[in-house]
């Protein structure tokens, strides 16, 4: 997996960067959080910088948990000290043996975007990065499966169609994240727009995910279902499955063709599988940051 082992002991490079955010979002991204204003301190019209730094964070947190997953789903190993902080402890996640070279291929392509997603945002940051909570898959994706009526244990890591399903778990919670989070960065046009291009990066990702599982017919068509029907009762109702009305559904949206937007709360309610914003969950001890 070359494009993970130069990650790995690398700093994104400029192409992986304009990925991101677009040359320019990310420019005035990782220099306006430094600069002007006080940096890190108030805003001129008296508005405190907080809001949008802990939304950043909140991200962060959510990016470190799909950074985790696919990394290890590639090549065994999570996410370096380097890159996480030097914090948090992960439990479960195995390199994946794919038989199909195209979704191996997939797979390591999105690892590498979610690091560097990770990199980004922390650079960006600066010293007001939270560092990498605790995450735990194994209990998680037990209790997830249980909770959707897909058994008593789910392993994503045992095969490629089971890690398409864990994929699916997260890529549609990331796309909504960051739609329901752009309104608290709209005075800063630079964070709204580094922030446009991530969520553009996973919707690439989660159109990806569903197109492949649609693909593979009626039980990962049912899964994902199952998956859809209970992010949906904790989550503000705001999900659909990979088919509706009979047909494909790939693009999860409104009647507008708008991609669904969740506040934080709906998406912690998610990630802790409990519903009450109670940390649990892949998130055992909780995010990191103020927004937990």
């Amino acid at each position: 997996m070359k494009q993970i082992d130069e990650l790995a002991t690398t700093t994104v490079d400029r192409r992986q960067l304009l990925r991101i955010g677009g040359m320019t979002g990310l420019g005035l991204f990782g220099t306006g959080l430094l600069s002007g204003c006080g940096g890190l301190g108030n805003d001129t019209d008296g508005d405190s910088r907080s809001t949008e730094l802990d939304v950043l964070n909140f991200a962060l947190n959510l990016e470190y948990l799909e950074a985790e997953y696919y990394l290890r789903a590639v090549n065994g190993t999570g996410i370096s000290d380097a890159d996480s902080g030097g914090t948090g402890t992960v439990t479960g996640g195995s390199q994946v043996s794919f038989s199909n070279p195209a979704i191996a291929a997939y797979a390591e392509e999105i690892a590498a975007d979610e690091l560097a997603h990770v990199r980004f945002l922390r650079s960006a940051l600066g010293s007001a990065a939270v560092s990498r909570p605790n995450i735990d898959f194994t209990n998680a994706f037990n209790a997830a499966a249980n909770a959707a009526g897909l058994g008593a244990t789910f392993d994503p890591f045992a095969n490629e169609t089971n890690f398409l399903i864990g994929a699916f778990v997260f890529e549609d919670v990331g796309v909504t994240a960051y739609s329901g989070g752009a309104p608290a960065l709209r005075r800063n046009t630079a964070y709204l727009s580094a922030a446009a291009g991530i969520l553009a990066v996973e919707a690439y990702h989660a159109g990806l995910v569903r197109t492949i599982l649609y693909s593979q017919g009626g039980a990962a068509q049912n899964a994902a279902q199952r998956i859809s029907d209970l992010r949906a009762s904790v989550g503000g109702g705001k999900d659909q499955g990979i088919v509706l009305n009979g047909d494909a559904n790939i693009v999860p949206a409104d009647e507008n063709a708008i991609a669904f937007a969740r506040s934080t709360e709906e998406v912690l309610n998610i990630v802790y599988l409990n519903g009450n914003t109670t940390p649990g969950g892949f998130f055992p001890n909780g995010l990191n940051g103020t927004i937990r």
